[in-house]
């Protein structure tokens, strides 16, 4: 089931998931089963969005996962862009291959934060980390939510 509000994601606890979906990388991050920390895991590389919903229902089993978190790129104004759709698409994908809840994070200047985290330019650096950095930042940024709401 895809939420798109935080008020109707379930309350439950363990470990969440954040996903940062990319056409070439999907960055991966997972929290601790109290949401209290989340660690990067290493980026999917994509081959296909068949193959990116089995490594995600890997993962899933693998550690226990009670929920997803999808970024979700926006315009500025909120509407949707080509990504967007295909994100959204590629949650419908996933959602009809498991019944742990996705909930979509608007992840606007994610991969910025996760840049400057990684410092100075290096493209070598920023092909592996800054996926999965952004994925942690989104993954953080919805905890952060869930536990006020």
């Amino acid at each position: 089931m895809i939420f798109c509000d935080y008020k109707d994601f379930p309350k439950k606890q363990g470990r969440l998931l954040g996903l940062d979906w990319g056409m070439r990388r999907c960055g991966v991050a997972v929290s601790d089963e109290g949401r209290n920390m989340v660690f990067v895991r290493p980026q999917i590389n994509v081959k296909s969005q068949n193959e990116l919903v089995e490594s995600v229902l890997g993962i899933i089993a693998t550690d226990s996962i009670t929920g997803i978190v999808l970024g979700l790129p926006l315009f500025a104004d909120g509407s949707d862009s080509d990504t967007t759709r295909a994100v959204r698409e590629f949650a419908d994908m996933l959602a009809k291959q498991t019944d742990v809840p996705i909930l979509f994070m608007e992840e606007n200047l994610t991969s910025m934060d996760a840049q400057q985290e990684i410092g100075r330019p290096n493209i070598k650096k920023i092909k592996q980390e800054l996926d999965s950095l952004s994925a942690r930042i989104i993954l953080e940024n919805a905890i952060c939510v869930l536990k006020r709401n």
